[in-house]
């Protein structure tokens, strides 16, 4: 059985990514406080936290249920109906507002989970935070379903993108993709009374270790080829994460001066919607998905 749920097109499923062929897997269904703030609000996003990844970044912080092999007692939900119920008790607790964290692989029963919200009479704002390494014509399948679209933009740098993440195509193919976001969404990030986005484009850079170069050039062209006026969210929170074999450039934090010269370039080149991380973020984005702590 193939797959074409992400541009690797797999001739076989379970693929690259190794997510089952037959039903989604999700670790988990939680309250999350920690995204941009238009869509967390007060109370949290729901989010859906789908198992493996299209990607498999050496330097995940999700790697707990974000690898090929996802230890058995990490996936807690197994079909949609399971999903459904989940958020549903999810929504009773947070804002009205979900988000599908790594769905790429599973991109295919996007539309039957959203369509199952909506049967039990919820509406909330659907959300879908992803790497950025998408195909446009899934994107345009999906575009009925998704409210705002969260993607990364990690590499500009082929080379980078290969020996970080197995994926030399990421550059051009991840940046079709949010071109194609931006043509569905534009660039405002309408909100409501209460100040939460109900749909648009949030765009994510990490800037890591070494990388300044890379960081830079992946914001002009964000600038230059799309436009200063989308919503950026920079981020400063990498840490090198425990159990994983890193390149040791990889192998500690950003330096005050590398994070600097990357936010000085966001400002130069016109950035003037979105967020700058504080430097000290990596010690409060740690995921704990095996002992249930989420995030510290």
């Amino acid at each position: 059985m193939s797959c074409s749920n992400c541009p690797r097109k797999c001739a076989a499923r379970p693929g690259f990514c190794r997510a089952d062929s037959t039903r989604p897997e999700v670790a988990a269904v939680y309250a999350h406080t920690g995204e941009e703030p238009p869509l967390s609000g007060q109370k949290g996003i729901s989010n859906i936290f789908f198992a493996h990844c299209n990607l498999q970044c050496c330097f995940c912080q999700n790697h707990e249920i974000s690898r090929a092999t996802v230890a058995e007692s990490a996936i807690t939900l197994r079909s949609i109906d399971q999903i459904v119920d989940a958020v549903e008790r999810s929504l009773q607790q947070t804002e009205n507002i979900v988000g599908l964290v790594s769905a790429t692989q599973y991109a295919d029963i996007v539309p039957a989970l959203v369509e199952g919200l909506h049967n039990r009479g919820l509406t909330p704002t659907i959300v879908y935070n992803t790497n950025g390494y998408e195909r446009v014509e899934v994107l345009q399948q999906l575009a009925p379903y998704i409210d705002i679209y969260l993607p990364d933009y990690k590499y500009a740098d082929k080379q980078l993108a290969q020996r970080y993440s197995n994926a030399a195509d990421y550059p051009e193919t991840a940046f079709r993709a949010l071109k194609e976001m931006y043509n569905q969404k534009g660039a405002a990030l309408p909100t409501d009374d209460t100040g939460l986005a109900f749909r648009g484009m949030i765009v994510r850079h990490l800037v890591l270790p070494g990388q300044v170069d890379n960081s830079i050039a992946c914001l002009r062209r964000l600038a230059e080829e799309i436009s200063p006026n989308i919503h950026v969210s920079l981020m400063a929170q990498y840490f090198p994460p425990q159990g994983m074999e890193l390149p040791d450039e990889l192998n500690r934090r950003v330096s005050p001066d590398e994070y600097q010269q990357v936010v000085d370039a966001f400002y130069d080149l016109g950035f003037h919607k979105g967020w700058v991380q504080e430097l000290d973020a990596a010690d409060c984005y740690q995921p704990h998905f095996t002992d249930k702590t989420s995030f510290r």
